[in-house]
């Protein structure tokens, strides 16, 4: 059947899913037309589940006094019911992953095991049982009369890090649940359609990477994170696109940041600190868009296909308009999408997949930061390295929170725990430049850097060492402009 306007075929679904057309690409979704009823249809799906995503992701809520998204209150709702009974089967999963990483690393030559484990390095094993150790000794000390090694367990060390770790493995299966909601239905099309001319020319990234901004902010930055790897294993993004994705958007969320603004003592000044951190934040990414190593990055899709000129084409050059094309795209999308309860299957399993390694991983080298940034003069030293440059920018204090910027990438929150004990002797000005460079970091390894490598990104290590210095140095320079305009 042939639309009388434009003279294209008018497609059927059968006819779409029979030809197996890859609908990530836009000009093959562009191509496709609906009929009146099946755009309709479409129209009704998108509103519905899209609005449901909103409600999840996006929407706050007070519940006994809290005020979190809907997102947020079930994963910690989930945490206040399971309590210690939850801890433990965390736990017993992460003491399991340990023990069943040897045997599927060294010894076994089949089977899931040995395929879930054989492609890690002969180093994981032995992360996985110190994990597995860590989370053991803490739960064993929270739980019961035995008291482990204060250096392991103490507030400041495993005392952070097991209950992000537990934290993390709600916010990743929940995650699973409902990201189908937000992926699904069209309004990663919608938006990118309209943030399409703003993001590609300033952050070298698609639009729909604003959604990614959007749910980091509001739910945590782990979700930003596995929203990112879900899209480029389906081949919305580059390599490069996915990285400046994960790297640059996956901000710590509304809640967490004021909890570190507080911590600051400047809670009085929460709207100004927290915007500027994240102007900051979107700054900083530009820059680190056009530097290296990651604008060496490729631009090639997880199926291999390189990236095209078409592919760069953005919603203003289609003759709708950006936001007809916008909804366009969304209601195609809706209409076209697999079952819901499969997608939810799917993603499920995804992330069956992934907790193990990511909580894991994240116990042991979480713990261990913690362990060198509180009991070794390590940090120290590196701190004094951004002395320098602190005095250069005329920043108050240089000495005294020069220390809090390397610190970071052990632990967000980290930064200003340092200087927790001073603040009234700090100068406001060092008090938000501290507060502002971590909040922009976003590496840390207590949870963005092991989600991002467990999540089998693009990624090196060495790399994001070298973009969280990249991110701190630019962050104090750029922090200290807005300290000098608004605190000085």
């Amino acid at each position: 059947m042939l639309n009388q306007v434009s003279g294209k075929r008018i497609f059927t679904k059968q006819e779409i899913l029979e030809k197996n057309l890859d609908i990530e690409d836009l000009p093959v979704l562009d191509s496709i037309l609906l009929n009146k009823k099946d755009y309709s249809e479409g129209l009704i799906k998108s509103i519905v589940f899209t609005a449901i995503a909103i409600f999840i992701f996006f929407v706050p809520l007070s519940i006994n006094g809290e005020m979190d998204i809907t997102f947020g209150h079930i994963y910690n709702g989930i945490i206040d019911i399971t309590g210690n009974i939850g801890l433990w089967l965390i736990t017993l999963l992460i003491c399991g992953t340990g023990i069943a990483s040897v045997y599927g690393k060294y010894i076994a030559k089949e089977g899931k095991v040995y395929d879930y484990f054989s492609g890690d390095s002969p180093l994981h094993p032995l992360i996985y049982l110190a994990g597995g150790a860590f989370a053991l000794l803490y739960t064993l000390t929270a739980t019961t009369s035995f008291k482990g090694p204060e250096i392991i367990v103490g507030s400041s060390t495993g005392g952070t890090i097991i209950p992000i770790g537990v934290q993390v493995f709600w916010i990743i299966l929940v995650s699973s649940f409902c990201m189908p909601f937000l992926l699904n239905y069209g309004i990663i099309d919608f938006v990118g359609s309209l943030m399409e001319p703003l993001m590609r020319p300033i952050f070298k990234l698609p639009g729909r990477a604003a959604v990614n901004a959007i749910a980091s902010f509001v739910s945590s930055s782990s979700v930003g994170v596995l929203i990112t790897n879900k899209l480029f294993r389906r081949g919305v993004y580059t390599e490069k696109e996915a990285v400046l994705v994960a790297t640059g958007f996956s901000a710590v969320s509304i809640g967490f940041a004021y909890m570190v603004i507080k911590t600051a003592d400047l809670q009085d000044y929460f709207i100004q600190v927290y915007f500027i951190s994240l102007l900051m934040t979107l700054i900083i990414s530009a820059i680190i868009a056009r530097i290296p190593p990651f604008n060496k990055k490729r631009d090639v899709y997880a199926n291999g296909r390189q990236q095209t000129k078409e592919d760069l084409i953005d919603a203003r050059s289609s003759e709708a308009g950006f936001v007809k094309t916008g909804v366009d795209r969304a209601v195609k999308k809706a209409f076209l999408a697999p079952s819901l309860i499969e997608e939810i299957k799917a993603s499920l399993m995804e992330s069956l997949e992934v907790i193990p390694k990511v909580v894991t991983t994240l116990c042991c080298v979480g713990t261990i930061a913690l362990i060198i940034a509180e009991n070794t003069p390590v940090f120290q030293w590196l701190g004094s390295l951004f002395v320098p440059l602190l005095n250069i920018l005329k920043v108050p204090n240089a000495v005294e929170i020069a220390p809090s910027f390397p610190v970071g990438i052990a632990e967000m929150f980290l930064p200003v725990l340092l200087i927790a004990d001073k603040v009234a002797a700090l100068d406001i000005g060092a008090r938000f430049l501290v507060t502002a460079v971590s909040i922009s970091q976003i590496l840390f390894f207590s949870e963005t850097i092991v989600v991002m490598l467990s999540a089998k990104l693009p990624l090196k290590l060495w790399e994001l060492v070298v973009v969280f210095i990249e991110r701190t140095i630019i962050g104090i320079i750029i922090g200290s402009v807005f300290m000098h305009i608004i605190f000085m």
